[in-house]
C-alpha cells in the first residue's frame, strides 16, 4: 500500500500542474530565487539558545522561514518527493562545512534522526532519510565517499511536539532513542569485510548526524546521546563517534546567534 501511494505521489507531480513549492510561481517545482534562498549561501555553523546539553557542532544550509519553509513542508507533508533532490543537495553542503579538507579520517557515514513510524505511514514516506539519500550521491558525486546508515530508531513514543519550549521538549524526548541492534555493533566492534562491502564502504568513518530542521536541538542532542553512550565515542577506531551534524534549515534566531 506504502509504495502504491509513493508511485501515485510521483506520477502526480508528472501529470498536474506543477508551480514553484516555495512561492507558487507557475509551471517550476522550484524557482531560482527560491533555490538560492535554499542554498545560494555557504553553509553556516548554527546554535539555538539556550543550546541543550550534548548538542555537536550543527551546519545549517538557511534559515527555516519563507521559501526555505515552504519547500520542506511540501517534501515532507505534502509528499513533494521530486524536492528530495534539491533539498540533498543543501544538506550535502552542510556536510562538507564540516567536513573540511577530505583527508585519510574515513567514509562520511550520514545516519538520519528517525522519524515515528506512525508519521511515516501517514505521509507516506521518511522525508530525512529520502533527503540523506539525496544528500550522499551529491557528495559520491563530489568525491567524496558517503553512505547513509539508519542506525536510530525510536524507543518510545514521544508527545507532539508542536508548542513546546526548549525545556519540555528536552524532557519529552531524554531517552526516547536507541541504536539499532545493527547499529550497535557497528558502533562498538565495527563490521566485518563482507558487510562493509555490502553497505558501499571500504572502512568505517566519521558519523554526521543529519535531520532536515534545527529548532531547539533536543531532537539531535538525543540522537548524539544515543549514539555516544552506546560506546561509539573513542572506543573503536574504525568510528569517530558523532563529529558533527547537518540540517536543512535551521531557526532564524540560531543564525543570529553565530552571525559573529
Amino acid at each position: 500500500m506504502r509504495n502504491a501511494w509513493r508511485a501515485w505521489q510521483e506520477l502526480s507531480g508528472l501529470l498536474l500542474p506543477v508551480a514553484c513549492a516555495g512561492c507558487g510561481r507557475p509551471r517550476t517545482e522550484l524557482c531560482t530565487a527560491c533555490g538560492a534562498a535554499l542554498h545560494g549561501a555557504p553553509a553556516r555553523l548554527v546554535r539555538p539558545s539556550p543550546r541543550p546539553p550534548g548538542l555537536p557542532a550543527v551546519y545549517a544550509a538557511a534559515p527555516y522561514e519563507n521559501a526555505v519553509r515552504a519547500v520542506l513542508l511540501a517534501h515532507k507533508e505534502r509528499g513533494a518527493l521530486g524536492l528530495a533532490g534539491v533539498l540533498g543537495r543543501a544538506l550535502a553542503g552542510c556536510v562538507r562545512a564540516g567536513a573540511g579538507r577530505p583527508g585519510d579520517a574515513g567514509p562520511l557515514l550520514l545516519v538520519p534522526v528517525p522519524s515515528a513510524r506512525s508519521s511515516t505511514a501517514a505521509r507516506g514516506h521518511d522525508p530525512v532519510r529520502r533527503i540523506a539519500a539525496a544528500a550522499a550521491r551529491d557528495l559520491r558525486r563530489a568525491g567524496l565517499p558517503a553512505q547513509v546508515l539508519p542506525l536510530l530508531r525510536q524507543r518510545r513514543a514521544v508527545a507532539d511536539q508542536s508548542g513546546l519550549g526548549a525545556r519540555q521538549r528536552r524532557a519529552n524526548l531524554a531517552g526516547a532513542l536507541e541504536l539499532t541492534a545493527g547499529g550497535g555493533r557497528l558502533l562498538r566492534h565495527g563490521l566485518p569485510r563482507h558487510e562493509l562491502h555490502r553497505h558501499g564502504l571500504s572502512r568505517l568513518g566519521r558519523v554526521i548526524l543529519v535531520d532536515d530542521l534545527l529548532t531547539t536541538g533536543s531532537t539531535l542532542a538525543e540522537a548524539a546521546r544515543a549514539v555516544g553512550e552506546a560506546g561509539g565515542v573513542g572506543r573503536e577506531s574504525s568510528v569517530h563517534g558523532v563529529c558533527w551534524a547537518a540540517v536543512v534549515a535551521a531557526s532564524p534566531t540560531a543564525f543570529e546567534i553565530n552571525r559573529n
